[in-house]
């Protein structure tokens, strides 16, 4: 049996390895020419951290994990007005939180392929798609330049929010996206300076309807992660104009890293996918092309990774194209209810990430810095933990 994968991000890669590792042949085709080098910090636990632990991937992760001691809200001057305490979360969640900058994340994916036998696999990058077909129990890949189609029994779409399998097979984008109001950007530059005076900190201004997060990496670089308000469909026009407009007057600190924007960094819809169906005939979707749960939420990488695993379990066995179907149905029965519980917390979110006025300032102040108070930091801690871990 031979999978095509379409996409070589978190779930792509994972999926890979447990089909590779099951016995399939796997392709993975990734239209970048390359890894993305930037990305944005995402925390690792719960239903991510049991799946990556059963299949064995968790110390690829945890190798790859980056050392956070606070999260802290500050003025335009850099004075803190609120801050968190990383460790508390971790504990409670039985020592087992990671926090993983996606393109690390990736990597660790990527080193964990080795495992699969080098003859089963085939990535390749900068690939040019120019068709995807159904014939018969078998999928049809046309590449540009290419004279031959990839020819495959099972096709897995996971190329992101904005898939292309999805497009082709389940309909327009339209009908299934669910933008939650706001855009998120993440880049990362190289500035000592920043580096030194951000390490282990995840630092966010403390402001209305839009929050710039920095945090310091392991060598001379800092990473940021920008959030605003923005309706679906409004102009948009140069990503890093918008972003040093919108950020003005956010602090000294802001202005330094805002200075050094790319030209086209990473920004896009916050939103969610919410689809009836992953699958039809030989075509399953998997990720953010499939459920994503937004930026907010907090839980993209676990999912990518609980999905990809699920999906590992129920085809990995398959040894003819007749046994798919019912193997899809039971992937979707295994992940539903975690897509459920994860965009439901992503809509929570995202109602109160960008507070809309200085009242909405001064509440998360409160709750925020009540984590300090005895018996409240594991109290709030708690109540996050489970609602996440579920």
């Amino acid at each position: 049996m031979k999978a095509i994968i379409i996409g070589a991000g978190i779930a792509g890669l994972v999926a890979a390895r447990q089909l590779g590792l099951a016995g399939w042949n796997v392709l993975v085709l990734e239209r970048s020419a390359a890894p993305s080098p930037d990305g944005y910090m995402m925390d690792f636990f719960g239903p991510g951290i049991e799946a990556s632990e059963r299949i064995g991937l968790y110390p690829y992760l945890a190798q790859a994990a980056h050392r956070v001691q606070a999260a802290q809200y500050v003025d335009r001057r850099g004075k803190p007005t609120a801050s968190l305490d990383y460790s508390k979360f971790s504990d409670l969640a039985g020592g087992k939180v990671l926090t993983l900058l996606r393109p690390d994340m990736e990597a660790a994916a990527r080193e964990a392929l080795k495992e699969v036998d080098a003859s089963r696999l085939d990535l390749r990058y900068g690939v040019d798609i120019d068709r995807l077909e159904v014939r018969g129990q078998q999928v049809h890949v046309g590449i540009k330049g290419q004279s031959q189609p990839e020819v495959g029994d099972l096709l897995v779409g996971a190329d992101g929010i904005h898939s292309a399998v999805r497009a082709r097979f389940f309909g327009p984008e339209s009908e299934v996206l669910r933008p939650l109001g706001m855009r998120a950007a993440a880049f990362i530059v190289r500035d000592p300076e920043l580096n030194r005076h951000y390490k282990n900190r995840f630092v966010l201004t403390d402001t209305v309807d839009r929050t710039a997060g920095i945090y310091g990496l392991r060598s001379d670089e800092a990473a940021s992660f920008l959030v605003y308000r923005h309706e679906h469909g409004a102009p948009l026009g140069p990503a890093r104009d918008r972003l040093r407009s919108i950020f003005a007057g956010c602090g000294a600190q802001v202005d330094r890293l805002l200075m050094q924007c790319p030209e086209d960094p990473y920004d896009d819809a916050v939103a969610q996918v919410v689809m009836d169906s992953w699958h039809v005939g030989p075509v399953v979707l998997i990720g953010d092309a499939a459920a994503a749960v937004s930026l907010l939420a907090g839980q993209g990488g676990a999912m990518a990774v609980c999905a990809a695993a699920a999906l590992g379990d129920a085809v990995g066995g398959v040894t003819d194209p007749g046994q798919l179907k019912p193997a899809l149905a039971r992937y979707e029965q295994a992940m539903r209810t975690k897509i459920a519980t994860a965009q439901a917390s992503g809509r929570r979110a995202a109602n109160s990430f960008l507070p809309r006025n200085q009242l909405g300032l001064w509440i998360r102040r409160i709750i925020v810095n009540s984590t300090h108070l005895p018996g409240m930091d594991r109290l709030v801690a708690r109540q996050i933990v489970k609602r996440l871990a579920k």
